[in-house]
Protein backbone atom coordinates (compact mmCIF):
# COMPACT_ATOMS: atom_id res chain seq x y z
CA UNK A 1 0.00 0.00 0.00
CA UNK A 2 3.03 2.14 0.35
CA UNK A 3 3.50 2.90 -3.48
CA UNK A 4 -0.67 3.70 -3.64
CA UNK A 5 -0.41 5.84 -0.60
CA UNK A 6 2.43 7.79 -2.11
CA UNK A 7 0.99 8.25 -5.50
CA UNK A 8 -2.08 9.54 -4.21
CA UNK A 9 -0.85 11.39 -1.96
CA UNK A 10 0.60 13.30 -4.64
CA UNK A 11 -1.88 13.87 -7.04
CA UNK A 12 -5.36 14.24 -5.36
CA UNK A 13 -5.35 17.80 -4.38
CA UNK A 14 -8.84 19.00 -5.24
CA UNK A 15 -11.70 17.48 -3.59
CA UNK A 16 -11.10 14.36 -1.27
CA UNK A 17 -10.87 10.82 -1.51
CA UNK A 18 -10.99 8.18 1.24
CA UNK A 19 -9.97 4.66 0.35
CA UNK A 20 -10.54 1.39 2.70
CA UNK A 21 -7.91 -0.79 1.92
CA UNK A 22 -8.33 -4.75 1.60
CA UNK A 23 -7.16 -4.92 5.68
CA UNK A 24 -9.86 -2.35 6.54
CA UNK A 25 -7.39 0.60 7.31
CA UNK A 26 -8.53 4.08 6.36
CA UNK A 27 -6.30 6.66 3.99
CA UNK A 28 -7.26 9.96 3.02
CA UNK A 29 -5.95 12.05 0.20
CA UNK A 30 -6.70 16.18 -0.23
CA UNK A 31 -7.20 19.27 1.06
CA UNK A 32 -10.58 20.62 0.02
CA UNK A 33 -13.97 18.98 0.78
CA UNK A 34 -15.77 18.81 -2.79
CA UNK A 35 -15.97 16.22 -4.76
CA UNK A 36 -15.66 13.83 -2.31
CA UNK A 37 -15.70 9.65 -2.97
CA UNK A 38 -14.98 7.01 -0.58
CA UNK A 39 -14.15 3.45 -2.42
CA UNK A 40 -12.83 -0.02 -0.27
CA UNK A 41 -10.55 -2.19 -2.06
CA UNK A 42 -11.29 -5.92 -2.00
CA UNK A 43 -7.56 -7.12 -3.44
CA UNK A 44 -4.07 -6.26 -1.83
CA UNK A 45 -2.83 -6.77 -5.76
CA UNK A 46 -4.33 -3.75 -6.37
CA UNK A 47 -2.51 -2.04 -4.35
CA UNK A 48 0.56 -2.51 -7.40
CA UNK A 49 -1.34 -2.47 -10.61
CA UNK A 50 -2.92 0.43 -9.61
CA UNK A 51 -0.14 2.62 -9.49
CA UNK A 52 1.61 0.61 -12.75
CA UNK A 53 -1.68 0.55 -15.11
CA UNK A 54 -3.99 2.91 -13.00
CA UNK A 55 -5.88 3.53 -16.47
CA UNK A 56 -6.86 -0.40 -17.05
CA UNK A 57 -6.99 -1.63 -13.42
CA UNK A 58 -8.90 1.10 -11.87
CA UNK A 59 -11.48 0.39 -14.94
CA UNK A 60 -11.10 -3.28 -14.76
CA UNK A 61 -10.99 -3.63 -10.86
CA UNK A 62 -14.90 -1.22 -10.20
CA UNK A 63 -15.85 -3.88 -13.44
CA UNK A 64 -14.98 -6.92 -11.30
CA UNK A 65 -16.12 -5.97 -7.90
CA UNK A 66 -12.77 -5.56 -6.42
CA UNK A 67 -12.98 -1.59 -5.89
CA UNK A 68 -16.44 -0.64 -4.40
CA UNK A 69 -17.60 3.15 -4.21
CA UNK A 70 -19.11 3.35 -0.62
CA UNK A 71 -19.92 7.15 -0.33
CA UNK A 72 -20.14 9.30 -3.18
CA UNK A 73 -20.33 7.92 -6.50
CA UNK A 74 -18.90 6.56 -9.61
CA UNK A 75 -19.02 10.16 -10.87
CA UNK A 76 -17.28 11.59 -8.09
CA UNK A 77 -14.50 9.36 -8.07
CA UNK A 78 -13.27 9.45 -11.58
CA UNK A 79 -13.79 13.49 -11.38
CA UNK A 80 -11.53 13.46 -8.57
CA UNK A 81 -8.82 11.99 -10.90
CA UNK A 82 -10.12 14.54 -13.37
CA UNK A 83 -9.69 17.62 -12.15
CA UNK A 84 -6.41 16.46 -10.54
CA UNK A 85 -4.98 14.76 -13.75
CA UNK A 86 -2.49 17.19 -14.28
CA UNK A 87 -0.72 15.75 -11.00
CA UNK A 88 -0.54 12.12 -12.34
CA UNK A 89 0.87 13.16 -15.48
CA UNK A 90 3.73 13.97 -13.47
CA UNK A 91 4.48 11.24 -12.12
CA UNK A 92 7.92 9.19 -12.88
CA UNK A 93 6.45 5.53 -13.72
CA UNK A 94 3.78 7.16 -15.89
CA UNK A 95 5.88 9.36 -18.42
CA UNK A 96 7.59 6.79 -19.91
CA UNK A 97 4.52 4.18 -20.63
CA UNK A 98 2.88 7.39 -22.30
CA UNK A 99 5.83 7.37 -24.58
CA UNK A 100 6.09 3.53 -25.75
CA UNK A 101 2.05 4.01 -25.84
CA UNK A 102 2.00 6.56 -29.09
CA UNK A 103 5.15 4.75 -30.52
CA UNK A 104 3.05 1.52 -30.27
CA UNK A 105 -0.15 3.25 -31.33
CA UNK A 106 -0.22 1.94 -35.16
CA UNK A 107 0.21 -1.75 -34.28
CA UNK A 108 -3.16 -1.40 -31.86
CA UNK A 109 -5.03 0.41 -34.93
CA UNK A 110 -4.15 -2.06 -37.53
CA UNK A 111 -7.99 -2.13 -38.94
CA UNK A 112 -7.23 -4.50 -41.54
CA UNK A 113 -10.65 -5.49 -43.30
CA UNK A 114 -11.05 -8.64 -41.24
CA UNK A 115 -9.96 -6.74 -37.88
CA UNK A 116 -12.54 -3.51 -38.71
CA UNK A 117 -15.29 -5.84 -38.63
CA UNK A 118 -14.15 -8.08 -35.04
CA UNK A 119 -13.72 -4.67 -34.18
CA UNK A 120 -17.01 -2.93 -35.23
CA UNK A 121 -18.95 -6.81 -33.96
CA UNK A 122 -17.12 -6.43 -30.73
CA UNK A 123 -18.85 -3.12 -29.96
CA UNK A 124 -22.22 -2.19 -32.24
CA UNK A 125 -23.11 -5.90 -32.42
CA UNK A 126 -24.04 -6.26 -28.70
CA UNK A 127 -27.46 -5.83 -28.96
CA UNK A 128 -30.14 -3.41 -30.85
CA UNK A 129 -31.88 -3.29 -27.21
CA UNK A 130 -29.12 -2.22 -25.30
CA UNK A 131 -28.47 0.91 -27.55
CA UNK A 132 -32.45 1.36 -27.35
CA UNK A 133 -32.26 1.60 -23.50
CA UNK A 134 -30.04 4.83 -23.78
CA UNK A 135 -29.98 6.28 -27.19
CA UNK A 136 -32.73 9.05 -28.71
CA UNK A 137 -35.68 7.46 -30.54
CA UNK A 138 -33.98 8.25 -34.17
CA UNK A 139 -31.24 5.69 -32.57
CA UNK A 140 -28.10 8.59 -33.09
CA UNK A 141 -24.73 6.94 -31.45
CA UNK A 142 -22.90 10.34 -32.04
CA UNK A 143 -21.93 13.79 -30.74
CA UNK A 144 -25.35 16.00 -30.67
CA UNK A 145 -25.94 19.61 -31.04
CA UNK A 146 -27.24 21.50 -28.24
CA UNK A 147 -28.85 24.66 -29.85
CA UNK A 148 -30.14 25.60 -26.02
CA UNK A 149 -29.41 24.18 -22.74
CA UNK A 150 -33.38 23.23 -22.50
CA UNK A 151 -33.02 20.93 -25.82
CA UNK A 152 -34.13 17.20 -25.14
CA UNK A 153 -31.68 14.46 -26.25
CA UNK A 154 -34.28 13.97 -29.29
CA UNK A 155 -34.02 17.75 -30.24
CA UNK A 156 -30.52 17.96 -29.67
CA UNK A 157 -30.01 15.01 -32.23
CA UNK A 158 -32.51 16.15 -34.64
CA UNK A 159 -30.43 19.64 -34.35
CA UNK A 160 -27.14 17.88 -35.26
CA UNK A 161 -28.75 16.23 -38.61
CA UNK A 162 -30.50 19.72 -39.61
CA UNK A 163 -26.59 21.39 -39.01
CA UNK A 164 -25.13 18.53 -40.95
CA UNK A 165 -27.41 18.54 -43.92
CA UNK A 166 -27.30 22.13 -44.13
CA UNK A 167 -23.62 21.81 -45.06
CA UNK A 168 -23.90 19.37 -47.88
CA UNK A 169 -25.84 22.00 -50.23
CA UNK A 170 -27.76 19.15 -51.49
CA UNK A 171 -29.41 19.12 -54.90
CA UNK A 172 -31.99 17.11 -56.27
CA UNK A 173 -31.28 13.89 -57.72
CA UNK A 174 -27.99 13.34 -56.35
CA UNK A 175 -26.07 10.52 -54.81
CA UNK A 176 -25.81 10.47 -51.32
CA UNK A 177 -22.85 8.15 -49.59
CA UNK A 178 -23.13 7.57 -45.86
CA UNK A 179 -19.73 5.79 -44.34
CA UNK A 180 -20.52 4.09 -41.32
CA UNK A 181 -24.12 4.73 -41.25
CA UNK A 182 -25.10 3.42 -37.97
CA UNK A 183 -28.91 2.38 -37.66
CA UNK A 184 -29.61 4.63 -40.71
CA UNK A 185 -30.57 8.39 -38.63
CA UNK A 186 -28.34 10.56 -40.98
CA UNK A 187 -29.61 8.33 -44.36
CA UNK A 188 -33.54 8.04 -43.11
CA UNK A 189 -33.36 12.60 -42.48
CA UNK A 190 -31.96 12.96 -45.84
CA UNK A 191 -34.35 11.00 -47.41
CA UNK A 192 -36.90 12.43 -45.84
CA UNK A 193 -36.30 16.31 -46.32
CA UNK A 194 -34.19 15.71 -49.75
CA UNK A 195 -34.64 14.45 -53.46
CA UNK A 196 -31.57 12.51 -53.09
CA UNK A 197 -30.95 8.96 -53.35
CA UNK A 198 -28.52 7.67 -49.67
CA UNK A 199 -26.26 4.20 -49.48
CA UNK A 200 -26.02 3.86 -46.27
CA UNK A 201 -22.63 1.14 -45.47
CA UNK A 202 -22.13 -0.47 -41.97
CA UNK A 203 -19.93 -3.44 -40.84
CA UNK A 204 -22.45 -4.30 -37.95
CA UNK A 205 -24.96 -6.64 -39.01
CA UNK A 206 -27.40 -5.60 -35.61
CA UNK A 207 -27.32 -2.02 -37.19
CA UNK A 208 -27.60 -2.79 -40.51
CA UNK A 209 -30.91 -5.44 -39.98
CA UNK A 210 -32.47 -2.24 -37.88
CA UNK A 211 -31.61 0.58 -40.78
CA UNK A 212 -33.26 -1.68 -43.15
CA UNK A 213 -36.25 -1.80 -40.93
CA UNK A 214 -36.39 1.64 -40.06
CA UNK A 215 -36.33 2.53 -43.92
CA UNK A 216 -39.02 -0.04 -44.96
CA UNK A 217 -41.76 1.28 -42.24
CA UNK A 218 -41.47 4.83 -43.38
CA UNK A 219 -41.93 3.93 -46.79
CA UNK A 220 -38.22 4.85 -47.36
CA UNK A 221 -37.24 1.63 -49.24
CA UNK A 222 -36.83 2.69 -52.44
CA UNK A 223 -34.66 6.18 -51.84
CA UNK A 224 -32.28 4.30 -49.29
CA UNK A 225 -29.81 1.39 -49.89
CA UNK A 226 -28.13 0.05 -46.96
CA UNK A 227 -25.12 -2.49 -47.51
CA UNK A 228 -22.74 -4.50 -45.11
CA UNK A 229 -19.50 -3.23 -46.58
CA UNK A 230 -16.46 -1.61 -45.17
CA UNK A 231 -16.04 1.62 -47.03
CA UNK A 232 -12.44 0.93 -48.68
CA UNK A 233 -15.07 -1.31 -50.81
CA UNK A 234 -17.39 0.69 -51.78
CA UNK A 235 -17.60 1.65 -55.72
CA UNK A 236 -19.26 4.20 -57.69
CA UNK A 237 -19.70 7.66 -57.69
CA UNK A 238 -21.65 10.33 -55.22
CA UNK A 239 -22.10 13.50 -54.80
CA UNK A 240 -21.76 13.82 -51.64
CA UNK A 241 -20.38 11.68 -48.95
CA UNK A 242 -21.52 12.39 -45.26
CA UNK A 243 -19.47 10.10 -42.40
CA UNK A 244 -20.46 10.48 -38.81
CA UNK A 245 -18.34 8.98 -35.65
CA UNK A 246 -17.13 6.80 -37.96
CA UNK A 247 -13.56 7.86 -38.94
CA UNK A 248 -12.37 7.72 -35.01
CA UNK A 249 -12.26 3.38 -36.40
CA UNK A 250 -10.39 3.95 -39.15
CA UNK A 251 -7.11 4.06 -37.44
CA UNK A 252 -3.94 6.14 -38.17
CA UNK A 253 -1.99 4.30 -40.46
CA UNK A 254 -4.66 4.39 -42.85
CA UNK A 255 -5.59 8.11 -42.81
CA UNK A 256 -4.97 8.58 -45.95
CA UNK A 257 -6.23 5.53 -47.51
CA UNK A 258 -8.99 6.97 -45.82
CA UNK A 259 -9.85 10.64 -47.34
CA UNK A 260 -8.41 9.31 -51.03
CA UNK A 261 -10.96 6.91 -50.96
CA UNK A 262 -13.43 10.22 -50.36
CA UNK A 263 -11.45 11.54 -53.06
CA UNK A 264 -11.83 8.77 -55.31
CA UNK A 265 -15.99 8.20 -54.65
CA UNK A 266 -16.44 11.69 -54.87
CA UNK A 267 -18.15 13.00 -58.87
CA UNK A 268 -16.89 15.85 -60.16
CA UNK A 269 -18.44 18.59 -57.89
CA UNK A 270 -18.69 16.75 -55.01
CA UNK A 271 -18.59 17.73 -51.31
CA UNK A 272 -18.15 15.30 -48.45
CA UNK A 273 -18.33 16.01 -44.66
CA UNK A 274 -16.28 14.18 -41.74
CA UNK A 275 -17.73 14.58 -38.06
CA UNK A 276 -15.73 13.05 -35.78
CA UNK A 277 -13.76 12.92 -32.13
CA UNK A 278 -10.67 14.41 -32.07
CA UNK A 279 -8.44 16.15 -29.40
CA UNK A 280 -7.15 19.69 -28.55
CA UNK A 281 -3.46 19.58 -28.94
CA UNK A 282 -0.70 17.14 -30.52
CA UNK A 283 -1.30 13.32 -31.16
CA UNK A 284 -2.13 11.09 -28.39
CA UNK A 285 -3.19 8.00 -27.59
CA UNK A 286 -5.84 5.81 -26.84
CA UNK A 287 -6.39 4.69 -23.60
CA UNK A 288 -5.74 0.98 -22.42
CA UNK A 289 -9.12 0.24 -20.66
CA UNK A 290 -11.24 1.83 -23.60
CA UNK A 291 -8.86 0.48 -26.47
CA UNK A 292 -9.19 -3.06 -24.52
CA UNK A 293 -12.87 -3.34 -23.83
CA UNK A 294 -15.10 -0.31 -25.48
CA UNK A 295 -13.24 0.68 -28.40
CA UNK A 296 -10.20 -1.57 -29.85
CA UNK A 297 -8.89 -0.52 -32.85
CA UNK A 298 -10.44 3.22 -31.90
CA UNK A 299 -8.67 6.84 -31.79
CA UNK A 300 -9.44 9.78 -31.65
CA UNK A 301 -6.94 11.90 -33.79
CA UNK A 302 -5.35 15.50 -33.71
CA UNK A 303 -6.25 17.79 -36.44
CA UNK A 304 -2.73 18.12 -37.57
CA UNK A 305 -3.20 14.20 -38.09
CA UNK A 306 -5.96 14.83 -39.58
CA UNK A 307 -5.67 17.31 -42.19
CA UNK A 308 -2.06 16.20 -42.98
CA UNK A 309 -3.73 12.59 -44.32
CA UNK A 310 -6.06 15.41 -45.99
CA UNK A 311 -3.74 17.58 -47.58
CA UNK A 312 -2.10 14.33 -49.47
CA UNK A 313 -5.58 13.48 -51.19
CA UNK A 314 -5.96 16.72 -52.93
CA UNK A 315 -9.05 17.36 -51.89
CA UNK A 316 -9.85 20.98 -50.40
CA UNK A 317 -11.15 21.71 -46.98
CA UNK A 318 -13.90 23.95 -47.29
CA UNK A 319 -15.02 24.84 -43.85
CA UNK A 320 -14.22 23.23 -40.31
CA UNK A 321 -15.97 23.35 -37.14
CA UNK A 322 -15.09 22.33 -33.59
CA UNK A 323 -18.00 21.10 -31.03
CA UNK A 324 -16.35 21.56 -27.05
CA UNK A 325 -18.83 20.55 -24.78
CA UNK A 326 -21.65 19.15 -26.62
CA UNK A 327 -20.17 15.34 -26.20
CA UNK A 328 -20.20 15.80 -23.09
CA UNK A 329 -24.03 16.84 -22.70
CA UNK A 330 -24.70 13.89 -24.88
CA UNK A 331 -22.43 11.23 -22.77
CA UNK A 332 -24.26 12.57 -19.60
CA UNK A 333 -27.74 12.36 -21.23
CA UNK A 334 -27.04 8.70 -21.87
CA UNK A 335 -25.96 7.85 -18.73
CA UNK A 336 -28.88 9.08 -16.98
CA UNK A 337 -31.22 6.73 -19.80
CA UNK A 338 -28.86 4.28 -19.20
CA UNK A 339 -29.11 4.48 -15.39
CA UNK A 340 -33.41 4.89 -15.55
CA UNK A 341 -33.16 1.36 -17.38
CA UNK A 342 -30.14 0.15 -15.99
CA UNK A 343 -32.38 -3.15 -14.78
CA UNK A 344 -33.24 -4.18 -18.32
CA UNK A 345 -29.29 -3.79 -19.05
CA UNK A 346 -28.70 -6.09 -16.75
CA UNK A 347 -31.26 -8.29 -17.70
CA UNK A 348 -29.77 -8.29 -21.24
CA UNK A 349 -25.76 -8.57 -20.12
CA UNK A 350 -25.71 -9.06 -16.58
CA UNK A 351 -24.24 -6.60 -13.66
CA UNK A 352 -19.97 -7.07 -14.93
CA UNK A 353 -21.15 -5.22 -18.60
CA UNK A 354 -23.12 -2.42 -16.38
CA UNK A 355 -20.44 -1.29 -14.20
CA UNK A 356 -18.48 -1.78 -17.46
CA UNK A 357 -20.96 0.71 -19.71
CA UNK A 358 -21.08 2.81 -16.90
CA UNK A 359 -17.79 3.26 -16.28
CA UNK A 360 -17.21 4.15 -20.15
CA UNK A 361 -19.97 6.49 -20.42
CA UNK A 362 -18.74 8.77 -17.40
CA UNK A 363 -15.32 8.30 -18.10
CA UNK A 364 -15.77 9.68 -21.85
CA UNK A 365 -18.23 12.81 -20.26
CA UNK A 366 -15.16 13.35 -18.54
CA UNK A 367 -13.07 13.57 -21.26
CA UNK A 368 -14.47 16.41 -22.74
CA UNK A 369 -15.58 18.11 -20.03
CA UNK A 370 -12.21 18.19 -18.47
CA UNK A 371 -9.73 17.06 -21.09
CA UNK A 372 -8.60 17.57 -24.44
CA UNK A 373 -11.58 15.96 -26.52
CA UNK A 374 -14.07 17.51 -28.73
CA UNK A 375 -15.29 17.10 -32.27
CA UNK A 376 -14.83 18.94 -35.20
CA UNK A 377 -17.04 18.66 -39.11
CA UNK A 378 -14.43 19.08 -41.83
CA UNK A 379 -16.25 19.97 -45.12
CA UNK A 380 -14.30 18.75 -48.11
CA UNK A 381 -14.58 19.45 -51.61
CA UNK A 382 -13.15 18.23 -54.85
CA UNK A 383 -13.21 21.39 -56.50
CA UNK A 384 -12.47 24.99 -55.58
CA UNK A 385 -15.26 26.44 -57.11
CA UNK A 386 -17.72 23.92 -55.90
CA UNK A 387 -19.53 24.96 -53.11
CA UNK A 388 -20.78 28.93 -52.28
CA UNK A 389 -17.88 31.68 -50.87
CA UNK A 390 -20.08 32.62 -48.25
CA UNK A 391 -21.42 30.80 -45.23
CA UNK A 392 -24.78 32.06 -45.38
CA UNK A 393 -26.04 28.87 -47.56
CA UNK A 394 -25.26 26.96 -44.79
CA UNK A 395 -27.68 28.99 -42.27
CA UNK A 396 -29.69 29.93 -44.40
CA UNK A 397 -30.59 26.19 -45.68
CA UNK A 398 -30.20 25.53 -41.53
CA UNK A 399 -33.12 27.51 -41.03
CA UNK A 400 -35.00 26.45 -43.87
CA UNK A 401 -34.98 22.94 -42.48
CA UNK A 402 -35.94 24.28 -39.15
CA UNK A 403 -38.93 25.65 -40.61
CA UNK A 404 -39.57 22.25 -42.08
CA UNK A 405 -39.07 20.93 -38.51
CA UNK A 406 -41.92 22.86 -37.36
CA UNK A 407 -39.82 25.44 -35.43
CA UNK A 408 -38.51 23.23 -33.10
CA UNK A 409 -34.70 23.09 -32.10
Amino acid sequence: MKLLNAMLTRIIKTGTLEVVDAEGNLHRYGATPEPFARVRLHDRALYKALVWNPDLKAGEAYMDGTLNIEQGSLRDFLTLFAINRGGSRKLAVQKPLRRVAKRLKSLWQRNTLVKSRENVAHHYDLSNELYGLFLDSGMNYSCAYFRSPSDTLEEAQQNKLRHIASKLDLRPGQRVLDIGCGWGGMAIYLAQNFDVHVTGVTLSQEQLALAQQRADELGLGHRISFAFTDYRDVAGSFDRIVSIGMFEHVGISYFRQYFGKIQSLLAPGGVALVHAIGRKGGPGTTGRWLRKYIFPGGYSPALSETFAAIESSGLWVTDTEIWRLHYAETLRAWYDRFEANRDKAKDLLGERFCRMWEFYLITSELSFRYFKHMVFQIQLAKAVDTLPLQRDYMMDAERDLLRRDGGHQ
